[in-house]
């Protein structure tokens, strides 16, 4: 057994249910480079990491669906499998939402206990809704012996959070938990599924996340009217081009030529998407070169197009990103996830993550009063069952 967290998921679950359980990880994940790309039928480039969630998952014989958070102290249970519909209990429905899915495609779900927790810090965009779905869907997948593909499963955890939590996510949170491999990192052609692992040499460069610790109450809104942005930008250019289904058939050309038809806005949000999807592609072939320096040129250049053309960024993210530029060993630095606050992403040598950590700790507590709240991740396999 690998963790303590393990052991103590097992020990609860069979005080609770007095069975043995399967175990199974799910990891959450970070996305090294393609921000706000995924909606827009472009590249992104995610890992999975090692803050995971932990299930125990059981079938129990009987018509009951039984949940228990362990970290919560928070317990669920449901009388009929048969009859799942969304509850008032926010977190037991992302697994709900899993059954539910399960059942819309035809498979019976029968009684089964489930008790998790994990290692995924809440907030800091790093996924933990998609390592909840994805385990679970992963154990079902087991239990019921209904050999779905991993692509199926992903497409059930995202199905389930739009469905059961409320959120119109991409598909890239629950793709990186199922897809995810030791040492490389998975780039997903949003529009196709296509999907190319690319080596990354975490001896080379360590993942160190900084989390801003704030949540700006813009994020949702402005994440709508972003998406709009894009659609409207799209329908301009298919009045002047054939074959232009979304940003990602667009060139910075085309955008030029209909500049002062999209007006100032929209063209600097098509802009950044297109630039950006041509980063990502630039980024992966640094990888092949292991050019790291060169990878971190590109995490910079995303950071700048977040912050000043597509304006999802802030203060406290963009204090962070200059103190990582300012600090030893680092790559590359920018923003990880929507905007408006959560993390930033850094490539760091590993000699220098101590000193990269405090120099930017005490840089953020000298500005914003705030003390800072770092993660170092490494690279692992997707969702799986934990070895004894």
């Amino acid at each position: 057994m690998s963790s303590s967290l393990a052991q103590a998921i097992q020990a609860d679950f069979q005080q609770r249910f007095g069975y043995e359980p399967l175990l199974v990880r799910a990891p959450g994940r970070v996305n090294l480079i393609g921000e706000h790309t995924d909606y827009n039928g472009g590249f992104v480039l995610p890992a999975a990491v090692d803050k995971e969630m932990t299930f125990a998952v059981g079938l129990n014989g009987t018509e009951k669906i039984r949940l228990a958070a362990h970290d919560l102290g928070e317990y669920f249970e449901l009388a009929n499998a048969a009859e799942i519909s969304p509850s008032d209990t926010h977190w037991a429905n992302y697994l709900l939402g899993v059954a539910a899915q399960f059942q819309l495609r035809g498979h019976a779900v029968p009684g089964f206990d489930c008790v998790f927790a994990g290692t995924v810090p809440m907030g800091a965009g790093m996924s933990s809704s998609a390592a909840v779905e994805c385990g679970l869907a992963f154990a079902l997948n087991h239990f019921l012996k209904t050999s779905l593909e991993k692509m199926e499963l992903a497409r059930i955890a995202q199905f389930a959070e739009h469905t059961y939590a409320g959120v119109q996510c991409g598909i890239m949170d629950q793709f990186a938990s199922l897809f995810g491999r030791d040492g490389q990192v998975v780039r997903l052609d949003c529009r196709s599924l296509d999907y190319e692992y690319f080596p990354f040499d975490t001896q080379a460069a360590r993942i160190v996340l900084c989390n801003s610790g704030v949540k700006h109450s813009l994020a949702s809104s402005e994440y709508n009217t972003r998406r709009q942005e894009c659609e409207r930008g799209v329908s301009v250019l298919q009045q002047h081009y054939e074959g232009i289904g979304s940003l990602r058939d667009a060139t910075m050309e085309q955008l030029e030529a209909v500049r002062s038809e999209l007006g100032g806005t929209v063209y600097r949000r098509c802009a950044y998407v297109v630039q950006e999807n041509a980063r990502v592609i630039t980024a992966c072939n640094c990888l092949i070169a292991g050019d790291l320096a060169g990878f971190g040129k590109e995490m910079y250049g995303s950071h700048a197009g977040l912050r000043d053309d597509y304006e999802v960024s802030c203060a406290e993210l963009d204090v962070l990103v200059e103190a990582a530029k300012a600090a030893p060993g680092v790559f590359g630095s920018r923003m990880m996830g929507g905007g408006f606050g959560g993390c930033t992403i850094n490539l760091v040598a590993p000699d220098k993550v101590d000193d990269f950590i405090a120099s930017v700790s005490k840089v953020y507590e000298e500005k914003f009063g705030l003390k800072l709240e770092t993660y170092q991740t490494t690279i692992v396999d997707g969702v799986g069952v934990m070895a004894e």
